[in-house]
């Protein structure tokens, strides 16, 4: 199944529904990492929310950044994610493993429950909006949904879900439903889908049955109005390094450290967090870097 972002709404516009398939791209990412099945499942789950949250926003350069920093042998985990459908991310220490918990992998406590998550929407224009909230249970879903009610004061509900095998990521996803302004007042409409939301299937078990996200969309929101919103979108892992980057990067350690690198290693090497990708600078260009540097010591 492709990867997807389906938007929907329902209620006349009242509720907001966008719905995401992450197979493939938390495959991508589970193998440039070289993910535990734990810290698959915690990074799947937040590039998933961060595309959700993105996929709100207003102009095509418009992307959002999800920091969530636990007390957890994990360490910290890092998505950008953007409105045009891309998303990258990284977790501090990808090889963390822990037992299963009831059965399920144990997200919480990889990530830890004392922390906090920090988000940044950046509309491409102006001053990025910036919140932080604390954890409250270290599992993403719930911490990004308290996020929405804190920060956004959004009635929200997040779905978050994967499933992880020996052969990889086989299915990862999540859904979004907020009740906006004009419907949040009536109060039968909220508790009508709050049950519906408990009585839904997980969302990976209803993903490995066949059913797509306009299937979950209409199951969810059945007699609702619902109008499933054309123009689904593509969305993939995607970085935006490159080896001209690294080479611009360097400038900043100077032309001291620069002539050490030339003389203690014969290059440099750096790696990018967000997707493991390994770049060299070979010692012709630490030279030519430097020579940039001493003849525009002011750029």
């Amino acid at each position: 199944m492709t990867d997807q972002l389906f938007r929907a709404t329902a209620m006349k516009g009242g509720v907001r529904a966008i719905g995401v398939i992450t197979t493939q791209l938390t495959e991508e990412a589970r193998q440039r990492h070289q993910l535990s099945y734990v810290a698959t499942a915690a990074l799947g789950r937040t590039m998933s929310a961060g595309l959700l949250f993105a996929s709100s926003l207003k102009t095509r350069r418009a992307r959002v950044n999800i920091r969530i920093r636990g007390n957890g042998p994990l360490g910290d985990i890092h998505v950008d994610a953007g409105l045009d459908g891309t998303v990258r991310g990284y977790v501090q220490r990808p090889d963390v493993e822990l037992p299963l918990k009831a059965a399920k992998l144990d997200v919480g406590g990889a990530v830890g429950r004392d922390g906090y998550v920090h988000v940044i929407r950046d509309q491409g224009y102006g001053t990025p909006y910036t919140s932080t909230v604390e954890l409250v249970s270290g599992e993403i879903g719930d911490d990004l949904t308290h996020y929405l009610a804190t920060s956004e004061q959004t009635p929200s509900a997040l779905i978050l879900g994967e499933y992880v095998n020996p052969d990889g990521v086989i299915a990862a996803g999540g859904l979004l439903i907020q009740v906006l302004p004009k419907a949040a007042r009536d109060e039968a409409l909220v508790e009508e889908l709050e049950s519906r939301i408990t009585s839904l299937a997980s969302f990976t078990s209803l993903l490995l049955s066949g059913k797509t996200l306009p299937d979950i969309f209409a199951q969810l929101l059945d007699g609702l109005d619902l109008l499933i919103l054309p123009g689904e979108q593509d969305v993939r892992f995607y970085c935006g390094c490159s080896q001209k980057k690294v080479l611009e990067a360097l400038k900043l350690f100077g032309s001291e450290e620069l002539h050490d690198m030339i003389d203690r290693d014969g290059g440099a090497e750096a790696r990018c967090d967000f997707c493991n990708t390994i770049y060299q600078a070979s010692r012709e260009e630490l030279v030519q870097i430097v020579g940039e540097l001493e003849a525009n010591p002011l750029a």
